[in-house]
């Protein structure tokens, strides 16, 4: 029998934030798959190397799309070409402000803050807003009132999902912050997980995303032609639906208010070509179980610990299979979602199951 319909209070300063706190979901302890010491540390180890190569074909790729869509300008062709340009600039971007924010792609810390700004205007996140709300979402996640970025709250919007495939409403949402950062001012949730010591820092962020998009916009003006901002800012926007599309594989569907990421966080095994737009993040349980293992050894994490993960899924249609026929439920239903079989319960239900053909 199908539940009442009702919306749960996900904001992260109404009552189901105190009884996140008050029940101990909130800063809890998270279970974690063992890994030798030795192991650990050397999958631990930072690197530039990989991130400097990854980085400088990622910027290679964008420059040379832009320059064809440049070339293109004014003919059909400049369509397909600013496709590519929007997925590359305002999509895969992503993932590295999600890399570049943890602090583990570089060794040197100055190449990781420098590509998680630039990544961060390009994917249209408030740098230090976002620095902090990553932050408690990885020591809440997908804890109701306390994790900032639940994606896909219940009952699901479609219509929120569809604008968001195109940041029509994340989008705005995040420029009209920028405006209110820029006067100095934060929402009473960002006050909640900025601390007092980085609220300087979001108003400064703030007023030079203003003072560029204002040059794009003069520019535009002088130019009599939309083309600057198809190059910068409206990539954003067009070119959104490319995290929205690897974003969902993350966590919708499933487990709310749980302290193991195997029941709440998807792995999605996916091509090279993915993998490398998506910096590997489809190893999505490995990756909040240890955070501080840089992206390019996550493959070596799943290897060690794939004995203790739950169903990988083997591709992104896969993934879908299941996440699209449960959102539909879940706007008649919100109490259902995917309960994920845990290795140790698999391995139970078999051997009860050989024990009763014995």
């Amino acid at each position: 029998m199908a539940s009442k319909a009702i919306t749960r209070d996900y904001s992260l300063l109404g009552e189901t934030a105190e009884q996140a706190v008050d029940s101990g979901l909130a800063g809890a302890k998270w279970y974690a798959a063992q890994i030798p010491r030795k192991q650990m540390k050397e999958l631990m180890a930072r690197s530039d190397g990989p991130a400097l190569r990854d980085t400088a074909l990622w910027f290679g790729l964008i420059l040379c799309s832009g320059a064809l869509g440049v070339a293109a300008w004014g003919t059909w062709w400049a369509v397909p070409v600013f496709a590519a340009y929007g997925t590359l600039y305002g999509g895969s971007s992503d993932a590295r402000w999600h890399e570049a924010g943890h602090g583990t792609a570089f060794k040197t810390r100055w190449m990781a803050d420098a590509l998680y700004q630039i990544a961060s205007f390009m994917v249209l996140r408030r740098p230090t807003v976002w620095r902090w709300s990553h932050s408690r979402h990885h020591s809440d996640t997908i804890i109701v009132g306390r994790d900032p970025e639940i994606a896909v709250p219940r009952p699901p919007s479609f219509l929120d999902l569809g604008l968001n495939l195109f940041a029509l409403k994340n989008g705005t949402k995040e420029l009209a912050g920028v405006f209110r950062n820029a006067c100095g001012r934060l929402s009473a949730a960002e006050a909640s997980f900025i601390p007092e010591t980085e609220r300087r820092k979001v108003g400064r962020e703030a007023r030079i995303w203003l003072a560029i998009y204002a040059g794009v916009a003069l520019c535009c003006v002088f130019t009599g032609s939309v083309l600057p901002a198809m190059l910068v800012g409206l990539p954003s926007f067009y070119g959104a639906w490319f995290h929205m599309f690897t974003g969902l594989t993350q966590h919708a569907g499933l487990a709310e208010d749980v302290l193991d990421h195997r029941l709440n966080s998807r792995t999605v095994m996916m091509n090279p070509v993915l993998r490398f737009l998506y910096w590997n993040m489809n190893h999505h349980i490995e990756h909040h179980m240890f955070p501080m293992v840089p992206y390019h050894k996550l493959p070596e994490l799943h290897a060690a610990i794939r004995a203790d993960l739950p169903y990988v899924y083997p591709s992104v249609w896969a993934a879908y299979k299941e996440i699209i026929p449960t959102l539909i439920r879940q706007r008649k239903d919100p109490a259902y979602f995917i309960r994920r079989e845990l290795p140790a319960a698999m391995a139970e239900r078999e051997t009860a199951l050989m024990n009763k053909a014995a």
